[in-house]
């Protein structure tokens, strides 16, 4: 009887702590929570926005051509309806082909990576070079406000009570005031976390965008 109770509470703990947490740590889980970006031409967009948009030759700004590419966008997310360019569409689904990876200091590929190694690496698909470090990243493009985050703005926080910035991710939606971004935790490797998270919520640095 005893063996029975301790199996049924830890069955419940299991459960409560799954359908509370917020964090995505796989691509299929991204996918069941209507957050990945790629769809096929016969999925159901009755509570979403297919929207086909044309894949770019030329990565960087400014230099955007014509090959198709489909997504879709949430309908409560107004901003990344109006404001999610080519480029924006395809380095989000870029990055999120990285979900699950470990993360491993300094590196850059499948094997592991760190929270800048996933950004250089997601942008340099696209001819887009940026800094290595999070903290000279931080440096390029125009710092945005929180209220003006979109989607493909890369965050920059000051995590475990540093004075510098050295963390940083890229911003793959965005609900009211809350942002979801994209990043390789020490912990979890390449996840999405929010904004909300008191970790987060309490190490926000800087928004820059860089394209």
């Amino acid at each position: 009887m005893k063996r029975f109770l301790f199996i049924a509470l830890v069955g419940a703990v299991m459960v409560s702590c799954k359908s509370n947490s917020g964090i995505v740590t796989s691509k299929s889980e991204a996918k069941r929570k209507g957050m990945y970006s790629k769809v096929s031409s016969t999925q159901s967009t009755n509570t979403m926005e297919a929207v086909t948009f044309k894949k770019p030759a030329v990565k960087p700004v400014g230099t955007i051509e014509n090959t198709t590419s489909e997504i879709i966008l949430s309908e409560n997310n107004a901003k990344a309806n109006t404001t999610a360019s080519v480029f924006t569409v395809d380095v989000i689904n870029e990055a999120k082909n990285y979900l699950g990876v470990r993360y491993k200091f300094a590196g850059t590929t499948r094997s592991g990576m760190d929270c800048s190694g996933l950004v250089t690496t997601v942008f340099k698909e696209f001819d887009f070079s940026l800094p290595r470090s999070s903290r000279d990243m931080a440096k390029v493009g125009t710092v945005v406000t929180k209220k003006n985050i979109a989607p493909g703005d890369l965050v920059f926080f000051k995590t475990n009570g540093r004075s510098v910035i050295n963390h940083v991710g890229i911003v793959v939606d965005v609900i009211g005031d809350e942002f979801k971004f994209i990043h390789s935790s020490t912990s979890r490797g390449v996840i999405i976390s929010s904004n909300t998270e008191p970790y987060y919520k309490k190490s926000f640095a800087q928004a820059n965008r860089v394209f």
